[in-house]
């Protein structure tokens, strides 16, 4: 049963597009605070009594002082599936945050086939040697049938990029947390069984989170276990492996291959975006501007998912989606 109105607090940019869609799913449960529109003692007086907080980026949408006086809020809703960029030094033990997970899953698992895809065939070396005049058959493009397609991490991205690989006739060796999974797979276990996944996989999609423990999890060790012309994609956050192991592996190892749609330094954190080893250089690495996940609508789609979430925070249903702290924190 509803929780009868309260206050949700939202603080990322809204569009009259963006309002609606939030209206429609909590506009019987809660009053909605919309931030960007308010004057900065509004916007105080609305923080104060918010019981729930929806943002994309806290840091950049909210200063120090009006965080610490969002005193009634017990739920944070973030609109982005992870949740590495989240100051939990700043937020109260008891406030629960929630990622959106599994919001932009379907266009990611997608991108992340497009890349697999594109680096098995060959298309982007074969176009360049074609476009200097060049027409080589071989060597051989590889095949997705019958391949070990290895996931780290068995999310929302994870088990979406599962399902398009099984069905192009892969077999699915996946890692997640628990090691047990009810999803279809041939293989799960957890990071304790990496080595093992890596030196299986022809084809490695990283979508996992970037955790404590999972940060600069794939060095020269890990890319070293991996077959000779492995097929290695990350979605999920570049400090999950290390930049400089990487691109000497590539350049060590011109039939391995890598796509990555996820950098070490993006405008959206640092400002601006730089590479420090010049992997664009490499005719065995394709790369993306961390798009993945843009289709039409996945914005509104990923707001109505995470107004969801907060609807059933409001009811007293359980959360998806909820964030361990000890992921993130020493």
């Amino acid at each position: 049963m509803t929780v009868g109105p309260r206050t949700v607090a939202v603080s990322f940019p809204a569009s009259p597009e963006f309002q609606s869609a939030l209206a429609d799913v909590l506009g019987g449960a809660a009053t909605l605070a919309f931030l960007g529109g308010q004057e900065d003692e509004d916007r105080r007086a609305s923080l104060g009594t918010a019981d729930a907080l929806m943002c994309w980026n806290l840091e950049r949408e909210l200063t120090g002082p009006e965080l610490a006086g969002a005193r009634a809020v017990r739920f944070v809703q973030l609109l982005s599936a992870g949740a590495d960029h989240v100051p939990f030094e700043r937020i109260p033990d008891w406030v629960v945050v929630a990622s959106n997970v599994g919001a932009y899953a379907e266009p990611m698992a997608e991108h992340v086939v497009a890349m697999a895809s594109a680096l098995a065939k060959r298309l982007a070396q074969k176009h360049a040697e074609l476009a200097r005049g060049v027409f080589r058959q071989r060597p051989y493009n590889l095949r997705i049938e019958g391949s070990v397609c290895g996931i780290l991490g068995l999310g929302g991205i994870g088990k979406a990029a599962a399902h398009r690989f099984r069905d192009l006739g892969a077999s699915i060796h996946a890692i997640n947390t628990t090691g047990a999974t009810e999803e279809p797979v041939d293989f799960v276990g957890t990071l304790a069984q990496l080595d093992t996944v890596l030196g299986a996989s022809d084809i490695l999609v990283v979508a996992l989170p970037l955790t404590r423990q999972t940060r600069d999890l794939i060095g020269k060790r890990e890319l070293g276990l991996m077959k000779p012309e492995a097929i290695l994609v990350n979605v999920a956050r570049a400090a999950i492996i290390d930049e400089g192991a990487l691109y000497q592996h590539l350049r060590e190892h011109p039939e391995f291959t890598v796509a990555i749609d996820v950098w070490w330094q993006e405008p959206f954190e640092h400002g601006d975006f730089r590479t420090d080893f010049p992997f664009f250089e490499l005719p065995n690495f394709l790369g993306s501007p961390h798009n993945s996940a843009f289709v039409p609508g996945v914005e509104l789609e990923g707001i109505r998912r995470a107004a969801e979430n907060v609807l059933r925070y409001l009811e007293g249903q359980p959360i998806a989606g909820v964030v361990r702290r000890d992921d993130y924190q020493e």
